[in-house]
């Protein structure tokens, strides 16, 4: 190369440089500018929010309030409304003695309780349900004739949140229970004030009303169900995910669309929405949400994805072993930001590696630390019947999924093992297996099949897969899993996997998929001798 063209291309490269730098600096400096007129906003919508939600909870000295249900969300909803002065009446039509009891400790803190009750009582002014309540329900049906309110549990607690509480939620067909773990483990490992609530065992109301000498978690990782978004109206997480969504409790909102509706519901205005880049239904939630923030002039949403793929910029995502973030960095167009490696997440099946995904972007967008993000799943342990191993017996590997109640997390442990003996039926509340099954088939060495339902999944596989070894085990009392885990030894051989998965409900055998998955285990532990 002559020497004069290289002294050129020197100057050029350099003023190239410049040039450059002064276009990432414009880009980070127009970043930073929409970043404060967002918290700017959001700042002014929630100081709108707060003001009607203190006058919510100031009014409710007084008010006649009937709560529907004595479950789990029941009891702790009475109590938050019986320290704000609230006149409470619960309802509930059943009166088992754990019911009686539960209905005698409310009655002792001022309380009414009706047993056995299915009316609305005279002169409601407001109506909280318990989230498993469907709206055709009698009293709820009464109230909306009578133009009273309806709201649930988590919208209740919404409206009496400490100030500056932030909310991350969570919901989806599956992975929300994992999600939301690994998420409060994120912000605990970053030093935050962190608490995981909601259908993962403890009530939101809980969180917000803490007793004599507690503090009020400063963040909530919210597990909301579609029964408690349905009922919730004024819901503005900071951020959201809809993890997934696949036909589940159907008989309850009447219909996929009614089911998607209520899970998109997570998505509010002002709310950071995390979507499943792998999921059309959960990009498709957050479109009509951003259709109709656009239609009621509000300003837009941050749109954040994960994908087990390359992340794109706005994107968390998988490089090679490791767990990257495109999305909350200075510079997405030209930077990446380490989070944690594959090895870090237990166990690295792709579902569970989307739920870290998911957990890092909700933590990402509250400010946690890349190195929190990464101690935060080394300190996660996973809850049990979820792709739980528990042991190998013969060089057969026997793994409980018992929480793959429905066929959409059935197809998930599935595609993580390469030949399975699949252990799989239960009440389907109405899913079609055709799908589940057609994909199954090439990994499946065979079949053991239980539970009322097992005549459907039968038919798919003798469709999909007619010369696999099936066994069907029709008795259902406490010997059916014994009897089932011998015949899917029978059928295993060395470095197969007996994975329970069931794709179906437990109700129709055991008390729920925990009491299944502890009956699996032991049935497993009884091979060994």
């Amino acid at each position: 190369m002559p020497a004069g063209a290289a002294a050129e291309r020197g100057p050029a490269r350099a003023a190239a440089e410049r040039e450059e730098l002064r276009a990432a600096a414009e880009r980070e400096e127009l970043r930073a500018a929409a970043e404060r007129e967002e918290l700017r906003a959001a700042a002014e919508r929630e100081e709108l929010r707060t003001a009607a939600e203190r006058a919510f909870a100031a009014a409710l000295a007084g008010r006649a309030v009937c709560v529907t249900g004595l479950g789990v969300s029941g009891p702790p909803v009475a109590r938050a409304l019986l320290d704000r002065g609230a006149r409470v009446t619960v309802i509930d039509g059943r009166t088992d003695e754990a019911t009686r009891e539960r209905a005698e400790r409310l009655r002792h803190l001022g309380a009414r309780v009706l047993l056995g009750a299915e009316a609305l009582p005279e002169g409601t002014d407001l109506v909280v349900t318990s989230p498993g309540w469907r709206p055709d329900a009698v009293p709820l049906v009464q109230a909306a004739r009578a133009g009273v309110e309806v709201i649930g549990d988590v919208e209740l607690a919404w409206r009496l949140r400490p100030a500056g509480q932030t909310w991350l939620a969570v919901t989806g067909t599956n992975g929300k229970t994992t999600t939301v773990r690994m998420l409060e483990a994120m912000l605990r490992a970053d030093g935050r004030s962190a608490r995981a609530v909601g259908n993962v065992g403890t009530p939101v109301v809980e969180a917000v009303s803490p007793g004599p000498g507690e503090a009020a978690a400063d963040v909530l990782a919210v597990e909301l169900s579609s029964f408690q978004l349905h009922w919730s109206n004024s819901l503005r997480p900071h951020a959201a995910t809809v993890l997934n969504v696949a036909p589940d409790h159907l008989d309850w909102h009447g219909g996929l669309d009614a089911y998607a509706a209520a899970k998109g519901r997570v998505y509010a205005p002002g709310t950071v929405r995390v979507v499943n880049a792998a999921d059309p239904l959960s990009g498709r939630l957050a479109d009509r949400a951003d259709e109709a923030d656009a239609a009621a002039g509000a300003a837009a949403a941050r749109r954040v994805a994960f994908t087990l793929d390359t992340p794109r910029p706005g994107e968390l995502g998988v490089v090679e072993d490791l767990l990257v973030d495109r999305a909350f960095v200075a510079d997405p167009a030209s930077t990446a930001e380490e989070l944690a490696t594959l090895a870090d997440v237990r166990p690295a099946a792709p579902h569970n590696v989307a739920n870290a995904l998911a957990a890092a972007a909700l933590a990402r967008s509250v400010g946690v630390a890349p190195a929190s993000v990464r101690a935060g799943l080394a300190a996660f342990a996973p809850e049990p019947h979820r792709i739980s191993p528990v042991a190998t017996v013969a060089g057969v590997h026997y793994v409980d999924d018992s929480k793959a109640t429905n066929p959409h997390a059935a197809a998930a442990s599935l595609s993580a093992y390469p030949s399975i003996v699949w252990v799989a039926g239960g009440l389907l509340k109405g899913a079609d297996v055709e799908d589940l099954v057609a994909a199954a088939a090439p990994r499946l060495r065979g079949a053991v099949l239980l539970g009322a339902d097992r005549d459907r999944l039968r038919a798919a596989l003798d469709r999909h897969a007619p010369a696999l070894p099936v066994v069907e085990v029709a008795r259902s009392d406490s010997g059916a899993m014994a009897e089932t885990v011998a015949a899917a030894a029978e059928l295993a051989r060395p470095g197969d996997t007996v994975l329970l998965a069931p794709a179906a409900a437990s109700m129709d055998m055991f008390t729920d998929y925990n009491a299944r998955g502890d009956a699996f285990a032991a049935a497993v532990r009884a091979l060994r001798g």
